[in-house]
């Protein structure tokens, strides 16, 4: 499991294992908190095409699917 730091979240780089139209390379562009500074929203920007999509950010603990960083 990858560990993440909510706070330190926002512009942090992932490697996605398994690539789709090879968007492989992401950064966190967006992180919104609620009134109690959980995650209500965040948005990773693939870095090959611009392209922004909403993930659930606990997903990035998923080590199958995700790697810290840019590998």
């Amino acid at each position: 499991m990858n560990v993440i730091n909510p706070k330190k979240l926002i512009n942090s780089k992932w490697t996605k294992l398994n690539p789709l139209n090879s968007e492989r390379h992401f950064i966190v562009t967006k992180v919104e908190f609620d009134e109690n500074s959980t995650i209500t929203r965040c948005l990773i920007e693939a870095v090959i095409n611009k392209r922004v999509q909403e993930i659930e950010w606990s997903e990035l603990k998923d080590i199958n699917t995700w790697k810290h960083g840019w590998k």
